[in-house]
């Protein structure tokens, strides 16, 4: 581990070289409500400034994230391990996510006005407001601390919510410093609050106290957060697990399929919920495959960062994700699958595990079944696309998926055949920066999506408005009924509804 605990502190270690970085106050469940109450007070403020205001806040904290840059690089290097231009791509979406919601958030969220159908409602104006909820907690996981930590916050921030994250208690220091980032670009205080602590004691108070929850971690503790939202009817959305499969066709471009998998599969050492998870390779393929992605798996870098461009592989963010890459690896090899390349956490100090490349793989060995979460690659060959169709369906999870064709047309064909969330075409993880498109989990990875109008939408309660602006002093259907009132209503039925069905002709004995 690389977060320990007392009762009030925890430490923070730099998972690539062992050494402490910082103590961390953590917060009891007083604490914690103590902070949504503050969150609680300031939210008013706050959605009283505006698409505008709040908008200007955070073009301002972009201007900020890239003038602070090298600072929010090392510091988020420095708490997770991954390497320079991993830890780069993470400050690349946040910049680009501050200005797309303060962009968009105006038209995403603007009164809906829809006609009315109805005869009843002639002359009525029929609005679908959007309202913020109040105090939105965010719970993020230790693989991305901006990204699925503050990134998460900022469009509920656009929405007009306060917003109170909870960050991995290995991976805080970066949410703490967005948070000093908001206040010295001028956000009101308590708008954007950091409750540090355990997942426990910290989870189970903004549980209990926020009005909108939305969490991103695995799918057993998603599980967890669901049942206890439900006892408060508690709105909660949940990005969870993945088992991403990618299908490789014999008229891909093998090059490029082995460079995306490679890249897909070792990113940010494998710790990406959407990463290239299993591959499916159809027949004369197989091998050619194989044969590009060891030769580019061995030639990997790995270490430290060190500085830019340096290292391709950084360490394990969470030490105890080494046992479980064991495990699957072990587990594999004993099953009959073959290492082509790594397999082993690697000797020395901080927690790396080599980037490992395993063939003749099936669907008995849990690296292919089970969540791995690591720079571990499994390949299976295939007959035809069929089976790879039946095999990547073949899991509980449905996050993300890839297709290589030589024809994209039937490379969308097939991804559409795909139990998945989301779904990319000679490419992988891209898809996670198309802001505009919904991102979401099908089957156990997940309830609700980040991203598109539904992204900000889920944090903004809808109200239904219906304006009379004239009318008679009494409508046809108030009280007192009458005879007449019932016959006028069944003219209506009979004039509205009466006509355009197909009648049955009569069979003629």
């Amino acid at each position: 581990m690389h977060a320990t605990a007392s009762d009030s502190t925890f430490t923070v270690a730099d998972p690539a070289t062992g050494q402490a970085l910082t103590e961390v106050s953590a917060l009891d469940r007083d604490g914690v409500l103590a902070l949504v109450e503050r969150a609680r007070r300031a939210q008013p403020g706050w959605e009283a400034l505006g698409f505008e205001g709040r908008g200007a806040v955070l073009r301002d904290l972009r201007r900020w994230l890239v003038d602070h840059r090298d600072r929010v690089l090392r510091t988020l290097i420095s708490e997770s391990g991954k390497s320079w231009v991993d830890a780069q791509l993470e400050l690349v979406y946040v910049a680009d996510a501050l200005g797309f919601w303060a962009r968009r958030a105006p038209k995403y969220l603007a009164d809906e006005r829809p006609r009315p159908h109805s005869p009843f409602l002639a002359g009525r104006k029929l609005v679908n407001r959007f309202r913020p909820y109040g105090v939105v907690g965010v719970i993020g996981p230790w693989n991305y601390p901006l990204i699925n930590n503050f990134g998460d916050a900022v469009p509920a921030l656009m929405a007009g919510n306060a917003v109170v994250l909870k960050p991995a208690r290995l991976t805080p220091l970066s949410s703490m410093l967005m948070a000093q980032g908001l206040r010295q670009v001028g956000a009101p205080e308590g708008v954007f609050l950091v409750a540090n602590g355990s997942g426990a004691t910290v989870g189970g108070a903004l549980v209990e106290s926020v009005d909108m929850l939305h969490f991103t971690g695995s799918t057993e503790v998603g599980r967890q957060l669901g049942v206890q939202a439900a006892e408060r009817l508690l709105p909660i959305t949940l990005e969870l697990g993945g088992k991403d499969p990618m299908i490789v066709l014999e008229d891909a471009n093998l090059e490029r399929a082995a460079n995306a998998a490679v890249w897909g599969a070792m990113e940010n050492a494998g710790q990406t919920c959407i990463s290239v998870e299993r591959v499916y390779v159809e027949g004369g393929a197989y091998e050619p495959f194989v044969a590009r992605v060891v030769d580019k798996v061995r030639k990997l870098r790995q270490g430290g960062p060190g500085g830019p461009g340096r290292a391709d592989i950084g360490a394990m963010t969470s030490s105890e994700q080494l046992e479980t890459l064991e495990e699957h690896v072990r587990d594999a090899v004993e099953k009959g699958a073959r290492l082509e390349a790594g397999g082993r956490r690697r000797d020395g100090p901080g927690d790396f595990f080599e980037p490992t490349v395993l063939s003749g793989v099936d669907h008995s060995m849990k690296v292919m079944t089970e969540e791995t979460f690591g720079p571990v690659l499994p390949v299976m060959r295939v007959d035809d696309v069929e089976q790879a169709v039946a095999l990547a369906n073949d899991s509980r999870y449905g996050l993300d998926s890839s297709v290589f064709a030589g024809d994209h047309r039937r490379g969308e064909q097939i991804v559409r055949r795909l139990e998945a969330g989301a779904a990319v075409v000679n490419d992988v993880i891209t898809n996670y920066f198309a802001t505009e498109l919904p991102i979401g989990g099908v089957k156990e990875s997940g309830l609700g999506a980040r991203h598109g109008a539904v992204g900000i939408q889920k944090f903004c309660q809808r109200q239904n408005i219906v304006v009379t602006r004239f009318g008679l002093n009494r409508e046809l259907y108030y009280f007192p009924y009458s005879r007449t009132t019932a016959k006028l209503v069944e003219w209506a039925i009979i004039a509205l509804f009466g006509r355009g069905g197909r009648r049955r002709r009569r069979r003629r004995g």
